[in-house]
Order: C-alpha cells, then sequence, then structure tokens
C-alpha cells in the first residue's frame, strides 16, 4: 500500500492513552521521557498530535489555557517534538499553524530554543523575553550569600532578613490563588489546585499573616524542578528556593527571567549553573500579562 502523504494525516487530540506515545517521542529526541510532567499537561491543558505511519506519534504539543474557559486570556504552547525520522518536512510548522488557529484569538506565548525559534518567527511570534535554565546541587552557603540571606535555620524556615516560609495548607488554597491572578494576569485555579498532588513540596512566604509569595518543587527525573515562583520581591524569592532546596536532597532546577538579575546571581552562587537560555515570545500581545517583577519562574516552560 502507498504510503499516505504527511499533509493528509489527522492532527488528534491527545489523551492519558498517549502518555506512553509522548513520553517514547520526548525520547526519540534526545529528551528525557518526563511522563509525570506529560501527564500534568495532558490532563491541565489540551494535548495535539500526528499519529505516525509506522507507528506511535508523529508529532505532538501541549496547550494550557489560562483565564475564563469560554474566551481564555492566555494560552501556554509547550512540548512541540517531531519524531526524528520525519524532521525537516514540514510537520511541526503544519501542527503549529493548527493551534494557532483552533485557538482563534487568544494570544499565545511559548518559550522557543535557538532551534526552533526561527519557526515561531515565520508563524508570528516575537521574542519579548528570555529565561534563564539553572541547575544544580542548591549549596546551603556560599561566598556573599549571607548578605543578601542572612541567617537560615535547618528546616530552611527562615532565610533572607526574616522572611518567613512553611509548608503550605489546605487553609492557604485561597490567598495562593489571589496572589497568583494578581501576579500572573490570568486565573490558574486549574493548575495551582493541581499542584498539591502535582508537586513534592509547596511551601508559602508570609508576612503579619499575609501570603507574599509561593513555589513549589516537583519531580521530574532525577531532579526537582522550582516553579512556579511567585514572589514580593528578591529576598522572598530566595527565602522560598532555599527552603525548598533544605527539603530534598536532588539537584534543583528552574528558569528565571533574565530580568531577575539579582535571583540569578544568588542562585549560582548556591550552586546552580547556567545550562541555556530561551527566548520567550508572544503572539497576538506585545508583552505578558501580569507583573513580571514577581513572577520569578513559571511552573514549567511548556506550560508558561
Amino acid at each position: 500500500m502507498p504510503t499516505p502523504s504527511l499533509d493528509a494525516l489527522p492532527i488528534r487530540r491527545l489523551t492519558l492513552r498517549d502518555l506512553t506515545a509522548c513520553a517514547d517521542l520526548s525520547e526519540d529526541r534526545g529528551w528525557p521521557r518526563e511522563e509525570h510532567k506529560w501527564s500534568f499537561l495532558l490532563t491541565a491543558g489540551t494535548g495535539y498530535g500526528i499519529d505516525a505511519p509506522d507507528g506511535g506519534l508523529l508529532s505532538a504539543c501541549a496547550v494550557t489555557m489560562y483565564g475564563r474557559q469560554e474566551r481564555p486570556d492566555l494560552g501556554a504552547i509547550g512540548m512541540v517534538l517531531v519524531a526524528e525520522r520525519y524532521a525537516r518536512r514540514g510537520v511541526g510548522r503544519r501542527l503549529m499553524r493548527h493551534v494557532v488557529s483552533v485557538t482563534g484569538t487568544t494570544p499565545l506565548t511559548l518559550h522557543a530554543t535557538p532551534n526552533g525559534r526561527p519557526l515561531y518567527e515565520e508563524l508570528g511570534f516575537k521574542v519579548t523575553g528570555r529565561a534563564q535554565m539553572l541547575r544544580g546541587h542548591f549549596a546551603p552557603a556560599g561566598p556573599g550569600a549571607e548578605t543578601m540571606t542572612g541567617a537560615e535555620t535547618t528546616s530552611g524556615a527562615r532565610a533572607a532578613a526574616g522572611v518567613t516560609t512553611r509548608a503550605a495548607t489546605a487553609e492557604d488554597l485561597a490567598g495562593i490563588l489571589r496572589l497568583d491572578e494578581e501576579v500572573f494576569g490570568a486565573d490558574r485555579t486549574h493548575i495551582i489546585t493541581r499542584l498539591p498532588a502535582f508537586a513534592d513540596q509547596l511551601r508559602v512566604a508570609e508576612e503579619d499573616g499575609r501570603i507574599t509569595g509561593y513555589a513549589a518543587a516537583w519531580p521530574n527525573m532525577d531532579t526537582h524542578v522550582v516553579g512556579p515562583l511567585i514572589a514580593h520581591d528578591t529576598a522572598t524569592a530566595t527565602a522560598l528556593i532555599a527552603s525548598l532546596a533544605a527539603h530534598t536532597d536532588r539537584p534543583l532546577r528552574t528558569d528565571i527571567d533574565v530580568r531577575h538579575e539579582e535571583l540569578l546571581a544568588w542562585a549560582q552562587q548556591r550552586g546552580l549553573e547556567p545550562v541555556a537560555f530561551n527566548a520567550v515570545m508572544t503572539y497576538g500581545i506585545t508583552e505578558l500579562p501580569g507583573d513580571w517583577r514577581r513572577r520569578f519562574a513559571p511552573v514549567t516552560v511548556a506550560a508558561g
């Protein structure tokens, strides 16, 4: 039988039944399998994919929408992958055009690698920022760190000149949701309410009984990814990272907006090494909504 044209292969929605195929596709491109993250993206958002004629997925991506269901404020695109044996044949372009079409007038964002950026620019996405990926074993103390963070207890409960952090409780959820929407600029209830099950840690910073920041650490292969990281200021962000690090033996990984120069310098003093830069790109808007000054790191670059 003749092999069907790649342009004739249907694009369909993915479900959790496709989890193994998504992980296989990641592995095919030299990425970690990241089944935990794929499961999160396929349940909190929408996956799109194309079945390969020879089995498995030919291509896939995930889209996470924020705001009102009937009229979202923002959509985040991530995990755009094409199987190596079908690369450079226009498959990724076709899948991205489909996503842009089905999302209609909803503004879009994504984190682009240097390899992916030309395609997204061709489709009309513009670079509006950059994020730096850091990874490494967190060192509880480092040269010059004391001047920024102050004393820390072994529990990580106090850091950054008196900022108080603690494990989040169910009673904190309403306050976390209010703060997150204010800072992110769109309702992320369907994401935030999944964090207690998705993450190994969810911690808050507070002052006079008021939540001033929160952060999660979720497992991804052999690391703990710090994200989201929402904080009143840099001191609060450092306190949250230090408190998360105090409760894990794994290396940490996070993706920090490069405008947060002070936090990036502090993280590198504490043992997190720069790995890569991604371009933050938008479609339909000139900049992301919300307050970037308090938005330090995304849940994951795949979901914004």
